[in-house]
């Protein structure tokens, strides 16, 4: 079957109203939830698939298999480990080799259907969730999958795993064997979204880790029951995974079509461009192009012309995310959000935007941008208004009335947002002495880039950013680092500005609290990385999570999204509506793009080789 062309952006929105209109529809008024054991659950209503589905709608069942998919990644590793904070493990272990109970369709907000799970039950408040198992889920040493296994993995995880895990751990009141399959998790308190975290929390094999301590690093591969085995590792630099013949799960109408390749290699370089290189020459057979303008200029080598590399671009219908230069609010420079403003202002985007992209990118002006979630830039509209009235006196000003980042104005100086700059930063206490910016203690105003070592347009962005902080008296620093040492400093918060990439989803939930939650601020490898501490940012958080519609979730999202947005914590830069990809003729993908688009679950998973 020869390469498809990628589904349009309408397309992709006629699915997302269609699955969306399916997803909701069970929620009339009147309707109840049934607590009989289901083939999928949803975060609301039922999931659009029917027990009977043959195939998830977005992979083509009959793929070949075989072949090899090879991709390169920045940094190194030191760890086969990735469930803790300690160590960086490659990509892959988690999402190759290990299941969960349940598996997610990204062709919906967020439903997912049985994985190492038969079934799944619970009540209409969600104040537990049974899972049972299949009978013939296996572990790749040919073991069964057993309560006992996913009883002390989940305790494991909640307890000395990493902090994704721990928070929603916290809510659970116990978890217990119902059956000889079956498993039960009794929740503390409402939170509808628990039942189907609970679903994808990684099943491990008990016996492994006996008489170890889990939250060490460790080379020693993972006992999993997924469709990969780790083959090879060279450690820091590749590590191969084989397809297992013997897969428990390859017969599943959920992996119909997906985990194709024979074999999936991950290549590890210290600088983004030796990957880049490295492609071009044939080492790899794919890549992903993140630089727009270098999608049109840098695509002239050999491999291209002849036909042997092809370019595709891929689109979705996912929220664009947050992206740019995080502020370190732990640090006291950062506090005042008119400090925050200011450094804003000083970001000339257009004319940056132009420089990097052609200016092909649009502005991030929204955590959910590119999505229904996203808070909108106006006035609130007066439902979302009622939900931020309580927490009115601690609102930064423009959560009501609508903020924007400053759109630059394409010069290589903005003399008008600069003056802007300055007037904000005298209201906080900074002036002008002698060419440097003091406070009023005469501190100056030093201001540190934390960079992962070989991030060459990063590094780029800084130095066109770094001429008007140098204008307003701000000592730009820039220190480029290891991939080790980057992930040591961003998880104990030790930085004043970092990069940082944050996607969101079309169903956020409990990670939110680890992205933005009080708790987490101080709470080493969360993700946090902003330090934000609002009670407002909590409660609306806790009103998301105790949603029982898709309307009052949406609204709290949004109400969430305006706090944060006008929190001016992070220097925003610019979202991709679309993925461009460049790869090996012989790799093709499905005629159907799901909503998520290129995205975990979609690639590798779902791709083939056919020469």
């Amino acid at each position: 079957m020869g390469m498809s062309k990628p589904t349009s952006a309408r397309a992709i929105g006629r699915s997302v109203g269609l699955a969306l209109s399916i997803l909701f529809a069970a929620l009339a008024p009147g309707s109840e939830a049934r607590a009989t054991p289901r083939h999928g659950i949803a975060m609301y209503g039922e999931p659009a698939l029917p027990p009977d589905f043959v195939a998830l709608p977005y992979v083509n069942a009959e793929a070949p298999k075989g072949g090899a998919y090879i991709a390169g990644e920045p940094g190194s590793f030191d760890s086969l480990n990735p469930w803790i904070v300690k160590g960086r493990a490659p990509y892959g272990i988690g999402a190759h080799t290990v299941e969960t109970l349940m598996g997610r369709s990204l062709d919906e907000p967020f439903s997912l259907y049985g994985l190492l799970a038969e079934s799944v039950d619970t009540d209409e408040a969600r104040s537990w969730v049974e899972f049972t198992l299949r009978p013939e889920a296996r572990f790749s040493d040919g073991s069964p999958v057993t309560t006992e296994d996913v009883i002390w993995s989940f305790q494991t995880l909640g307890t000395v795993g990493h902090p994704r895990y721990t928070g929603a751990w916290s809510k659970v009141a116990k978890i217990e064997a119902t059956g000889p399959r079956s498993v039960r998790i009794t929740f503390k308190a409402p939170d509808r979204e628990l039942a189907l975290l609970m679903g994808l929390r990684p099943v491990l094999k008990k016996a492994q880790w006996a008489g170890r301590a889990f939250d060490e690093t460790t080379m020693e591969p993972p006992i999993g029951t997924g469709p990969y085995v780790v083959d090879r590792v060279d450690p820091g630099r590749s590590i191969t995974f084989r397809r297992n013949p013997d897969y428990w799960g390859k017969e599943l109408p959920f992996n119909r079509g997906q985990h194709n390749f024979d074999t999936l290699r991950y290549d590890y370089f210290g600088d983004p461009t030796v990957i880049f290189e490295a492609f071009k020459a044939g080492d790899l057979n794919i890549w992903r192009e993140t630089n727009a303008a270098k999608w049109v200029r840098n695509y002239d080598f050999p491999a291209l012309a002849s036909g042997q590399v092809v370019k595709s671009e891929i689109d979705n219908a996912r929220p664009g995310g947050m992206t740019g230069f995080v502020m370190n609010t732990r640090r006291p420079q950062f506090q005042d959000w008119r400090v925050r403003q200011a450094l804003i202002e000083a970001f000339n985007f257009t004319f940056i935007n132009q420089t990097m992209n052609d200016g092909a990118e649009p502005r991030i002006d929204s955590y959910f941008v590119h999505s229904s979630l996203s808070g909108g830039n106006g006035p609130a509209r007066p439902e979302v208004a009622a939900l931020l009235e309580p927490y009115k006196a601690e609102l930064p000003p423009g959560t009501l009335e609508g903020w924007t980042p400053p759109p630059g104005n394409g010069q290589t100086s903005d003399r008008k947002a600069l003056r802007r700059a300055v007037a904000l930063l005298a209201e906080a206490g900074w002036t002008v002495e002698d060419g440097a910016l003091r406070n009023a203690q005469g501190q100056p105003f030093r201001l540190e880039f934390l960079l992962a070592r070989g991030a060459s347009d990063t590094a780029t962005i800084v130095e066109l950013y770094s001429a008007p902080l140098k204008q307003l008296g701000i000592t730009p620093v820039v220190t480029a680092v290891d991939s080790a040492e980057y992930l040591q400093r961003t998880t104990s918060f030790d930085f004043d500005m970092a990069w940082m990439v944050r996607p969101m989803s079309l169903s956020p939930g409990n990670e939110m609290l680890l992205y933005f939650g009080s708790a987490a601020a101080d709470q080493p490898g969360s993700r946090n990385l902003a330090g934000i501490k609002s009670p407002a940012v909590d409660g609306l958080i806790g009103q998301m999570l105790a949603a029982r519609t898709p309307e009052a979730f949406t609204l709290a999202t949004q109400a969430l999204d305006r706090v944060l947005t006008a929190g001016r914590y992070v220097v925003p830069v610019w979202y991709e509506k679309t993925s461009r990809v460049a790869h090996s003729r012989h790799l093709h993908y499905p005629s159907r793009v799901p909503l998520y688009g290129f995205w975990p679950g979609f690639v590798p998973e779902t791709w083939w080789h056919e020469e």
